[in-house]
């Protein structure tokens, strides 16, 4: 169990928006900084300097930046269970631009630690999906039942599967919260669960969006290939996640779906 202390009010945190060193409080301009001067500022940032400095790391891809990145979300642990912390968010931002397994080794700590709370907990498991973090099932099922509903629905690209975590994320496909019912729909739908199938098949209608093609084409039917080509015709933006997911569908189906009456909106 993590010994972090939550605070209720965000408004206890310490005054860390003056000069750390007594300087004179000069904006810093980042990108006239070298790489290692820009790393050796990022403990001193101030908040009106955080979010620069982290976006010039981040666009950098400083690998090296890494360590201070996770000192920086260090240094505000306990804060922000009912609000933003916007220097960990901007060095969550920056280990997500950077990437690698360091970056995906400090994003999951800070997730496990609790280092990260509320809603920067969300925006740190967001970037822990794009980086290819997976939770631990115990710390999956912990989060996929938090009392928040954006780190729920955060949360479900994050796991893998497992008895627990399937039947967690069953429960949640008709959650009120939009949002929770399509991401766990997802996250089953990547492991091929077939529980998703009605429900991804819906949302592709109702929601389109690459995560539920790619989620829909691990458990796609006869049908589910006709839909995904109707929505290849109407929704261009997603032509190419389409033409990708009947590919990887591999059926004699998905080569023709594109000539298939329900496809050009006519019936069968």
């Amino acid at each position: 169990m993590s010994s972090i202390v939550q605070l209720d009010l965000f408004g206890d945190r310490p005054d860390f928006g003056g000069p750390m060193d007594g300087a004179s409080g000069k904006t810093v301009e980042p990108e006239r900084l070298s790489d290692s001067e820009l790393i050796s500022i990022i403990l001193d940032a101030t908040l009106a300097d955080a979010n620069a400095i982290a976006a010039e790391v981040g666009q950098r891809r400083l690998v090296a930046a890494v360590p201070a990145l996770a000192s920086l979300c260090d240094r505000f642990a306990g804060y922000g269970a009912g609000a933003l912390v916007p220097e960990q968010s901007a060095a969550l931002d920056a280990l997500g631009a950077i990437g690698g397994p360091e970056a995906a080794r400090v994003v999951l700590r800070l997730i496990a630690k609790r280092i990260v709370q509320g809603p920067t907990l969300a925006i740190a498991l967001t970037v822990a999906s794009e980086i290819g973090v997976v939770l631990p099932n115990d710390l999956a099922l912990s989060l996929l039942r938090d009392p928040i509903p954006s780190v729920r629905a955060a949360a479900c690209s994050c796991v893998r599967s497992g008895y627990g975590v399937i039947t967690t994320l069953a429960a949640m496909l008709d959650d009120p919260d939009g949002d929770i019912a399509i991401s766990s729909a997802c996250a089953l739908g990547r492991m091929g669960r077939t529980e998703a199938l009605a429900h991804l098949k819906r949302h592709l209608f109702e929601r389109p969006s690459p995560r539920v093609v790619e989620a829909l084409a691990r458990v796609a039917d006869d049908e589910a290939v006709v839909f995904l080509a109707r929505i290849a015709r109407s929704r261009r933006e997603l032509t190419d996640w389409v033409i990708s997911a009947l590919e990887e569908i591999e059926s004699p189906r998905a080569l023709n779906a594109f000539t298939h009456p329900l496809a050009t909106g006519g019936k069968v």
